[in-house]
Parts: C-alpha cells; sequence; structure tokens
C-alpha cells in the first residue's frame, strides 16, 4: 500500500494497524513533517522523496499497488495552480498505472470532484461520498471534522496494467 503525501506518517501507521497484512509505504518530501513521527514501527516504513518520482520508479518496475491513499493533499486552490494538483499534475498517468483501490480524502469537495472527473476522463469509474465517522486517519482529518468540516472522499479501482 502507499499512503502518498503521508506528512508526519500518523496515517502510515494508522493503514498499517488497519491493513497488518500489508506493508504500508508513507511518502512525503518534507524531511521536517516526517521527523515529527520518529521511527516507523511494525508493518510500515516512511520515505522522505517527491511522491511524484516514486510512482515513476513503481511504474517503471511495474509494480501494481493493492491500496493508494491520498489524504488531505494540498489542494493548490488557486485556478493558475491546477497543474499542482493531484490530478492536473503530468504525472497522474503514473498513480493510474500503479492500480489497486485508489481513495483520495479532502475537505474541499470541488477538488474531490475534480479528482473525480480526471479519474472519468481517463476511463476510471469513481465514486464520491462523505468519509463516515470513525478514528481520523490523519491530524488534518480531525482538525476539520472537530472544526463541523464536512469530509469527502474519492474512491476508485484502478485496473493497472499487469496482466
Amino acid at each position: 500500500m502507499l499512503d502518498s503525501f503521508c506528512g508526519t506518517g500518523t496515517s502510515t501507521r494508522a493503514l498499517a494497524a488497519r491493513h497488518p497484512d500489508c506493508l504500508v509505504v508513507g511518502v512525503d518530501k518534507s524531511a521536517a513533517r516526517l521527523a515529527k513521527h520518529g521511527a516507523a514501527g511494525d508493518g510500515y516504513l516512511l520515505l522522505h522523496a517527491e511522491c511524484e518520482a516514486v510512482w515513476q520508479v513503481l511504474a517503471g518496475e511495474g509494480v501494481q499497488l493493492a491500496a493508494h491513499y491520498l489524504l488531505y493533499p494540498n489542494p493548490w486552490p488557486k485556478a493558475a495552480q491546477l497543474k499542482r494538483r493531484v490530478h492536473g499534475h503530468p504525472a497522474f498517468p503514473l498513480l493510474l498505472e500503479l492500480g489497486g483501490a485508489l481513495e483520495l480524502r479532502s475537505n474541499w469537495r470541488l477538488y474531490v470532484e475534480e479528482f473525480g472527473i480526471a479519474l472519468h476522463l481517463a476511463g476510471v469509474r469513481a465514486a464520491i461520498s462523505t468519509v463516515p465517522s470513525g478514528e481520523p486517519l490523519t491530524p488534518f482529518e480531525a482538525k476539520y471534522r472537530a472544526s463541523g468540516h464536512a469530509l469527502w472522499r474519492c474512491r476508485a479501482r484502478l485496473p493497472g496494467t499487469a496482466g
């Protein structure tokens, strides 16, 4: 499993606890955020890297993921920043090649809807819904839920390239 843009790795640890049968790899470009986590535990590891570069390496090696989480990535809200959003970035096709169950979460409904449209344009069926109540996966999810924000998710099953 991949936890892209994992921040402090809180979500990576939570995903590993929920999926003890998988190795969960959390990736974030910020060494400072990752340092807040401390040492990784059983079933997961944290990687200091650009997510898009990791996707490129994994796709190039033909790796297929069981699941891929993008939890509360920076939404880059200005129209001129579209290419910085996950679904507007040139590496988006690499993400699709990795296959598996894909879930993006955000408190910004428009971001989630845009992501769903990008998946649709790529020929992938996606479902958008609210995030169910329960144990939050990230500090942002906890903060947004506590402040009364609606939380949204886009889920899809990516076919990948493995045959």
